[in-house]
């Protein structure tokens, strides 16, 4: 089963990917959303956006868009970059995005519109990249068949993989999401369209019980959950030869080490956002958690070397959050 680690806002870029190398790293990385105007209109911060260090060979990039002659076009540029292939993004459930119709909004919108899209930036895409969409339940008055039909309209016009993170628009969170949806999935397609499912694994617990409950997907997403632990992949990993068996890491010289890496594959005018998202996730790990992510929260607002400062301060007046045994048995 693959192990993907899923896109997110201001978190999916290389500095991060990098991090999670470090550790083992996992199969595949979606980027954070590349907005279709954006790129084509040439932006000064979309070079950032598509840049495919440290590992092409595993990038799916993620497109975000709301009419199909810009996606089509977005397309174009980015499966001429490395890496598996394109992913369209129609599970984004932010009101910014969606009100635009990008987003989940294409799950909303007339059928046949979303077709075009699809068709579109089908007729773009190599043989040799994947076509890939990422999607949740739909809209509040979803029904099971509106579902699996809106599915089987995407498989019917060349989409390769389906990625569910299985809720409806506006389900939070807190509500477990209905497992036996992707489950269903991949049985519909018997694995000549493989299914992944995103929602809720943050452990070696919740995996265990997602492959329970879903045995026949085809890889698992995990977003959040890797930010707070870049090791997680390797949580899973049922090798003995696992090089993290038994290790631990040190933590202020890895919260230390993510700003210089941001510094030096991000704008500086991303630096501030990238690392209060970071840090948000992160300081999850500590035992005082909620102090360190005010504390260091705020003095990313302030700039990178209160940060540094922030940090080291923390750690002199909480030496045992310094190491932290990774739970990796192999």
């Amino acid at each position: 089963m693959k192990l993907i680690c899923g896109p997110m806002a201001t978190i999916s870029h290389p500095a991060f990917r990098i991090l999670v190398e470090r550790f083992g790293g996992c199969d595949e990385y979606f980027t954070e959303m590349i907005n279709a105007g954006s790129l084509l209109n040439f932006g000064p911060f979309e070079k950032y956006y598509i840049d495919p260090v440290p590992c092409p060979e595993k990038i799916v990039w993620q497109l975000t868009g709301s009419d199909a002659p810009r996606m089509k076009e977005a397309a174009k540029k980015l499966v001429e970059l490395p890496g598996i292939g394109l992913d369209v993004n129609m599970g984004c459930s932010a009101p910014d995005i969606y009100k635009t119709g990008a987003g989940i909004g294409w799950m909303t919108k007339d059928r046949a519109e979303t077709e075009e899209m699809i068709k579109a930036v089908r007729s773009v895409v190599p043989s040799d990249k994947r076509l890939s969409v990422k999607l949740r339940l739909g809209d509040e008055d979803f029904t099971e068949q509106g579902f699996f039909d809106f599915c089987d309209m995407l498989v019917g016009e060349g989409v390769e993989l389906l990625t569910l993170h299985p809720r409806t628009k506006k389900e939070k969170l807190s509500r477990p999401p209905r497992y036996k949806y992707c489950q269903q999935l991949a049985e519909r397609y018997n694995g000549k369209v493989p299914v992944y499912l995103n929602g809720n694994v943050k452990d070696k617990a919740s995996f265990d019980f997602a492959k329970t409950a879903c045995p026949d997907v085809a890889g698992v997403m995990i977003s959040r959950a890797a930010v707070q632990k870049p090791w997680i992949f390797q949580e899973f990993n049922d090798s003995s030869n696992c090089k993290l068996t038994g290790k631990s890491v040190n933590m202020e010289e890895l919260c230390l080490e993510y700003i210089d890496l941001i510094e030096e594959y991000q704008p500086q005018e991303f630096w501030k956002t990238r690392l209060q998202r970071f840090y948000t996730y992160f300081c999850m790990n500590f035992a005082f958690s909620h102090y360190a992510q005010t504390q260091f929260i705020n003095a990313a607002g302030k700039g990178n070397e209160e940060l540094r400062n922030t940090i080291k301060e923390f750690f002199e007046k909480c030496p045992e959050e310094r190491q932290k045994k990774l739970n990796i048995i192999g």
